[in-house]
């Protein structure tokens, strides 16, 4: 049997599938041979798709060193499990291979099954893995411009050569702009972009507001007797809006000198927001990253390879 949790680790699927010991029909292991899939479901209404990581149990700065790949939103209903990663194959641990690595693993192991072809009586979900190109000018272009069955919601970055890290982690980060997302700036809960940046960060025990990277980065505080009025305990997800004129960038960090209570945000929420997508969220709404500036950036770091290359030669 193939199971699927959101990120809060609540079960999402529980079905049949064509992946190694995904069905009762095809038990050809050990329960120790199992599978984990990093995946985004094609939901069959057009919303923000939910990332799941899949248990399968039977007993389951832009350079060359980037890979690219278009993030996704559902556009029709057919119900596929987009694979963005794959963390463990049917026992074999990939938490120690490089990004690079996993990418082929993935294509050519899915290709030795049957879990691509349509859905069936012992296949619930078709499997599909997400286009991916090396960032190169060209690798860019494909993965910003080019048609996918899917809508995309923007583009995910990965270093090629580093482990698998879980958690919040500057080696794999997701871009947008209005061109390749829907849903550049974060919406209220009524579809609607507030006049204020918000944020959801997690209280701790000393009060503190912090955000969900490691260390965390502290955001603002509680005092004990709002946090007693208001029944809230450490671990909490809190929601917060601040005006733009609280805000300080100083070293590359941002720095809110008062924040405004709104609420807790909804209890499918795992974790409270990075600092990077804090500060990806502010800057969107004053100066974005755009895909010039990605360009620009890979034209410079091919020149400097090509210099570099120049100079061994000499």
């Amino acid at each position: 049997m193939t199971i699927s949790r959101v990120r809060n680790g609540s079960i999402l699927h529980r079905f049949p599938s064509a992946l190694p010991n995904g069905s009762k029909r095809d038990i050809s292991g050990p329960a120790s041979s199992y599978s984990i899939l990093d995946c985004i479901f094609h939901e069959v209404l057009p919303v923000p798709a939910a990332r799941s990581f899949l248990y399968l149990l039977s007993f389951w700065s832009v350079h060359n060193a980037i890979m690219v790949s278009p993030y996704l939103l559902v556009l029709q209903p057919d119900e596929t499990y987009y694979i963005i990663d794959m963390i463990c194959w049917r026992g074999y641990s990939l938490y120690d291979c490089t990004a690079e690595f996993r990418f082929f693993w993935v294509n050519s192991k899915l290709m030795e099954t049957t879990a691509s072809d349509p859905p069936s009586t012992y296949h619930r979900y078709r499997f599909s893995v997400v286009p991916i190109y090396e960032c190169t000018l060209e690798g860019l272009e494909a993965a910003y411009s080019g048609s996918t069955p899917y809508m995309k919601d923007g583009l995910l970055f990965y270093n090629k050569h580093v482990h698998y890290q879980a958690g919040i982690t500057p080696l794999a980060l997701v871009w947008k702009d209005e061109a390749c997302s829907q849903y550049i700036i974060d919406t209220d809960s009524k579809g609607q972009v507030p006049s204020e940046q918000h944020v959801v960060l997690e209280l701790q025990e000393d009060g503190k507001l912090a955000t969900s990277d490691d260390p965390p980065v502290v955001f603002g505080s509680l005092d004990n007797e709002f946090i007693q009025k208001t029944n809230l305990r450490p671990g909490n997800l809190l929601r917060f809006a601040f005006r733009d004129e609280r805000v300080k960038l100083v070293d590359g960090k941002m720095e809110i000198s008062e924040l405004q209570f709104v609420g807790r945000p909804n209890r499918a929420r795992a974790f409270a927001d990075s600092h990077s997508k804090a500060l990806f969220q502010y800057a969107a709404r004053h100066a974005p990253l755009r895909i010039e500036d990605l360009v620009a950036s890979i034209q410079s770091n091919h020149m400097e390879v090509k210099s570099t290359d120049v100079e061994m030669q000499g």
